[in-house]
């Protein structure tokens, strides 16, 4: 709380001449008052824990005794996220939808597009995959590449391959897809994705 700036002297005469010329309106009730002293800052008591002590054989430099408590959780990688995903499909078209054996009924390439672009187009071609009866498309991704040296931030490489699969499991679009699977190299490999949709 800001301190209130005292009077100067020349505000400190003119308050006194006003002062002398002002009447009461209330001449009855009148009363001394007493001169407000500054309210006292409470004691402020310190929640800081207490440091703790240094181990005896501590040395700058050194190497920490026991484990460090800080842990850094990384996203999975996508094809990770998605192996570790169970089955609803039929397991034997499953088998060979990742053997390469399946031709896609309908393709989508994302490569080159901008996040804000690519998810209304994907959203767009799973609509319409869905209407049109086909079960199963391809969504091309590409791989990504890294951020570069001159990065100002740490860039996940291929944003669009770690994005689709979230935008698939988001309404509207998850009432439709059944199954996501990383595409077999025939039809992309790691930058496509085989979407098997429901009927």
């Amino acid at each position: 709380m800001a301190r209130r700036r005292g009077l100067t002297a020349d505000e400190q005469a003119l308050w006194s001449r006003i002062a002398q010329t002002t009447v009461p309106i209330h001449p009855s009730r009148r009363t001394k008052l007493e001169p407000l002293e500054p309210p006292k800052a409470p004691a402020v008591k310190s929640h800081s824990p207490e440091p703790e002590p240094l181990p005896v054989d501590f040395r700058i430099g050194a190497k920490p005794l026991g484990k460090s408590s800080t842990r850094i959780e990384l996203s999975p990688h996508p094809g990770k996220a998605l192996r570790d995903k169970p089955v609803r499909m039929d397991h034997k078209t499953h088998r060979r939808m990742n053997q390469g054996k399946l031709v896609p009924e309908a393709r989508i390439d994302l490569h080159g597009m901008t996040l804000s672009v690519a998810q209304p187009q994907l959203l767009r071609f799973i609509l319409n995959a869905h209407a049109d009866g086909r079960r199963l498309v391809l969504v091309i991704t590409g791989k990504g590449r890294e951020g570069g040296p001159d990065a100002p931030l740490p860039v996940r490489p291929g944003a669009l391959r770690h994005n689709v699969p979230l935008w698939l499991q988001m309404a509207p679009l998850n009432q439709l897809v059944l199954q996501v699977s990383h595409a077999h190299r025939r039809h992309g490999g790691e930058g496509a994705y085989y979407v098997y949709l429901r009927r």
